[in-house]
């Protein structure tokens, strides 16, 4: 299958696009201005009550009737530029596929290396998240505004916090399962040639934070990068900016501070990479005013000071862990607060770890977002995820009329963002979409990527498909028959695609995602049919025990708009402690609807089922897996990284594929 790098088929049908969509988009831009000087957000609600010259309100009187004038003077010209435009759509691709040539700027291309399929097994990281990117005066309804530069700073945060080193400690001592807090101020590298797994023994101290001075955008990313080659071969399953660090349980896993000290000099560090790109830094009119980030905030590219979580995974056990290679010279604090639902490994039969975390994982590989409608907004979010993602699709959809489906003036919000190729790439339009949501051309995106080749030259694929079903309340009938779309259109994807048969398999398939916003929860009565619907047959929700009874640790994904810019919410370590308190959560996350109650969730204090409406879904299967393999979850995490970006929590899933064979 070829994929697109281009929205048509030659030059002159994309030069005659861009002219209508020219003559088009000042009327598009008046009007969107218009209205969103009628639709101000609590931030600016608040902003204003706090202007005693009421200058903003001064403003708005002015700029309404110069806005309303150059609208109506600009209709002809869209009038025209429509009636091009229209007709056009019909030749139009489905997704426009971008891949990075200059691999260089991307950091996290330059870790992988090609799996073999030669040792016990390898993790990929999956994510999921709804920005919403609309047109500014839409977006507003959501409570969020200035989609622009929201853009760009959700680009800056996934990336920022997926290229950070990932860090995991293990707890060898069955009796010593407290951490107090751990500072990691050096590491040891090993030296070239040794090839001997090591593991970094470090003292505790007391820290309040983790400060992370890597960029993946740093000049030395490709020196760093050929060092981490000469420093041996990893263990399958492991990148190689994976900090493994391991607390003994001699002395309760303390060592003394001359012992930590010797170690910490030892260590070879060199100078932080330095944030260099250009057109990174916004000046102060492109800033969205709730985005300054006070210091500390974990969610800012710019500050270098993050929270005190989830850089470190945290594992108990009693048996030996296997270390891989350290060899990161990136200089970072880190720190690990002792709090209840950090590490959740208490709940003794749950098999994986979950928990509530500040930043997107280390090493994401996948990346699936929701609601990207905004093409301008499109091209500036792709922009920064490239310089983590190698390959991306983005304005996926359709536009216009398309056989039975209604006129579409949006495409379907969907993009996609991958680390490793694209093989194949195909998009469903849902053909049954009401009211609002038939204006959008809201459907399945399905991707098959390779992971990898085997000693035996098969490749290593995986299947992954994006969704965002109807969204209206009580349409439950539509999205019923979407989730029946979706599973069909995927066997037909997947048996399109796969050029494997039982005698002869040239592909082994490691993975079978599904990621989406599907627009109900496990928890509501009125979404019962949903609940049940085939599709959790096939494929396991690692967040719930069955239809209408979700796990004790699961969280709803869904924020109450109006709390947004709340200070207890509005940075992403406020916005982690709220949510990993169950009373805190009442006030920010949208509950179950219920006929006593009404749709905000603020200062609600009367018992409510369920932790929230998690309408935000990552599933998978082992049905058409490689049958000697078996997949796993190694983790569930609730981002909060993107605070006061996007009124959703982003999601994120690493599986383990396991191969049950030995390293070579």
């Amino acid at each position: 299958m070829v994929l697109y790098t281009s929205p048509f088929p030659n030059s002159f049908l994309s030069v005659l696009h861009s002219f209508s969509w020219g003559l088009i988009f000042p009327c598009y831009w008046f009007a969107d201005r218009l209205v969103a000087s009628f639709v101000p957000t609590t931030y600016e609600k608040r902003q204003r009550a706090d202007d005693p010259c009421y200058f903003q309100a001064l403003c708005i009187i002015i700029t309404t009737p110069i806005y309303l004038a150059l609208l109506v003077a600009s209709l002809p010209f869209a009038l025209i530029g429509f009636l091009l435009w229209s007709p056009l759509q019909s030749a139009r691709r489905p997704y426009i596929y971008s891949r990075l040539e200059d691999k260089s700027q991307v950091n996290g291309a330059t870790l992988l290396t090609e799996w073999k399929a030669t040792g016990n097994g390898k993790s990929f990281c999956f994510g999921s998240a709804n920005v919403c990117l609309l047109p500014d005066s839409l977006a507003r309804f959501n409570n969020v505004f200035n989609t622009q530069a929201r853009a760009r700073e959700i680009g800056r945060r996934i990336r920022n916090g997926a290229s950070r080193p990932q860090i995991k400690i293990y707890i060898d001592s069955p009796t010593n399962t407290s951490i107090s807090a751990a500072s990691f101020s050096s590491l040891v590298s090993p030296q070239v040639g040794d090839s001997t797994n090591r593991a970094v023994n470090v003292g505790i101290k007391r820290t309040s934070s983790m400060e992370y001075k890597g960029d993946n955008s740093g000049s030395n990313n490709s020196e760093d990068s050929r060092d981490a080659k000469t420093g041996g071969e990893l263990n399958e399953g492991e990148d190689n900016n994976t900090c493994i660090v391991r607390i003994s349980g001699e002395d309760n896993g303390h060592i003394s501070d001359p012992e930590a000290d010797a170690i910490s000099g030892q260590a070879h560090i060199s100078s932080p990479a330095e944030h260099s790109l250009e057109g990174e830094r916004e000046s102060p009119k492109g800033q969205i005013p709730n985005h300054k980030q006070k210091e500390g905030d974990s969610g800012s590219l710019d500050s270098y000071t993050a929270s005190r979580e989830s850089l470190v995974k945290v594992r108990i056990g009693d048996g030996t862990v296997d270390q891989s290679n350290i060899n990161n010279k990136l200089l970072y604090k880190a720190s690990v607060m002792k709090k209840t639902s950090v590490r959740k490994k208490k709940h003794m039969d749950e098999i994986f770890d979950h928990e509530i975390s500040a930043f997107f994982p280390a090493n994401l590989d996948f990346l699936c977002l929701q609601e990207v409608f905004d093409k301008r907004a499109a091209e500036k979010l792709k922009q920064q995820l490239h310089h983590y993602f190698e390959y991306i699709l983005y304005d996926v959809g359709v536009y216009g009329c398309h056989g039975c489906c209604s006129f579409k003036f949006v495409n379907s919000g969907l993009l996609f963002a991958s680390r490793y190729p694209v093989m194949d790439a195909a998009y469903h339009c849902y053909p049954n979409g009401k009211g609002t949501d038939s204006l959008a051309s809201k459907g399945a995106l399905f991707l098959k990527v390779q992971v990898g080749n085997t000693p035996q030259d098969q490749r290593i694929v995986g299947y992954i498909s994006c969704t965002h079903l109807q969204a209206l309340a009580g349409d439950t009938t539509v999205r019923c028959e979407q989730l029946d779309l979706l599973q069909d259109w995927l066997a037909d994807f997947r048996k399109s695609t796969s050029s494997s048969s039982t005698a002869n398999p040239e592909e082994l398939v490691a993975f079978d995602v599904i990621c989406g916003d599907l627009n109900f929860d496990n928890c509501s009565s009125e979404d019962k049919l949903e609940q049940q619907h085939s599709l959790f047959t096939r494929y396991k929700d690692p967040c719930r025990l069955g239809p209408g009874e979700e796990k004790s640790w699961a969280i709803g994904t869904l924020l109450d708009p109006e709390g947004l810019y709340d200070e207890e919410v509005c940075t992403p370590d406020n916005l982690q402690k709220v949510l990993e308190s169950e009373e805190g959560r009442k006030g920010y996350v949208v509950y179950p609807t219920s006929k006593n109650h009404s749709s905000s969730q603020k200062g609600r204090k009367a018992s409510l089922k369920g932790s929230g409406r998690r309408i935000d879904y990552m599933l998978y299967t082992e049905d058409g897996v490689y049958l000697e393999w078996k997949v796993e979850v190694e983790e569930f995490n609730f981002i909060t990284q993107l605070a006061g970006l996007t009124d959703h929590l982003p999601v994120a899933m690493r599986l383990m594929v396991s191969t049950g064979e030995e390293d070579s």
